[in-house]
C-alpha cells in the first residue's frame, strides 16, 4: 500500500511559479455574460521540491493568485538529481504518462504539462509520451502519480531485505570479437611455421 503524502512546509522556500494553462467560461445570465477564470499552476524550488494548485475567479489575476496558494499547501519532496533512476507509468483519470530516463545532454521533451512539473521540480534530462486524455489537469496529476511510484535503489533494498548487485557496463559493439581476434593472432604464427614442409624455402 503506497505511505500516505507528506506535504512540505513552503516557509523559507524560494519557489519558481509556473502558469500552466488557464480556461474562461462563460455564464448567461439577464444582462448578458459573465466570464470566470480557472488557472492551473505548479511550484517548485528547482531542487526536488513540486507541488500543482488549481484557482476559480471573476479575473485572471485572482485565479492565478488562488492556484498558488494552494500549490503551496501541496509541495512534495523527491530525491532526484538531473534525471529519474528508471522508466515509469503514471496514470490520473483518462490520462496516462510515461516517464522515461535521458541521457545527460537529451534536455526535457515533454509538453507544456509534463514541461512544467519537470522544471519546477528540477528534472534536466528527461523522455515523456502521453497517452489518453490530454486536457492539462489530468496530465500533471498523472506526472505527479508517476513520479510518486519512482523507487530508489535504496528503497527497493529495504523493501526486499536484500542487497542488488551491481550491473556490469555495457561493452562496446564489437569490442569483444576484436580482443579475441587480437589474442588469436599470436598463436596463430606458429602453427603456420610449423606446417611448412622442411627445406621448402632452401634454395635447390
Amino acid at each position: 500500500m503506497r505511505e500516505p503524502l507528506k506535504y512540505v512546509d513552503p516557509t523559507g522556500l524560494e519557489l519558481e511559479e509556473r502558469v500552466v494553462d488557464i480556461w474562461r467560461c462563460a455564464t448567461v445570465v439577464k444582462g448578458g455574460k459573465r466570464f470566470n477564470f480557472t488557472a492551473l499552476v505548479t511550484v517548485g524550488t528547482g531542487t526536488g521540491v513540486v507541488g500543482w494548485g488549481y484557482g476559480k475567479a471573476r479575473e485572471v489575476p485572482t485565479a492565478i493568485e488562488k492556484g498558488l496558494r494552494e500549490a503551496k499547501k501541496r509541495l512534495i519532496k523527491f530525491d532526484f538529481k538531473r534525471t529519474i533512476p528508471h522508466e515509469v507509468i503514471g496514470k490520473s483519470d483518462a490520462s496516462m504518462v510515461k516517464l522515461i530516463p535521458a541521457a545527460p545532454g537529451t534536455g526535457v521533451i515533454a509538453g507544456a504539462a509534463v514541461r512544467a512539473v519537470a522544471d519546477c521540480l528540477g528534472l534536466k534530462d528527461l523522455l515523456s509520451k502521453c497517452y489518453g486524455s490530454n486536457n492539462s489537469k489530468n496530465v500533471v496529476k498523472a506526472t505527479l502519480d508517476g513520479l510518486r511510484r519512482i523507487r530508489t535503489r535504496a528503497e527497493v533494498e529495504k523493501l526486499r531485505g536484500v542487497t542488488l548487485a551491481r550491473r556490469r557496463p555495457r561493452e562496446a559493439p564489437g569490442s569483444g570479437e576484436a580482443t579475441e581476434a587480437v589474442a588469436a593472432a599470436p598463436s596463430a604464427a606458429p602453427e603456420i611455421a610449423s606446417t611448412a614442409e622442411p627445406g621448402a624455402g632452401e634454395a635447390t
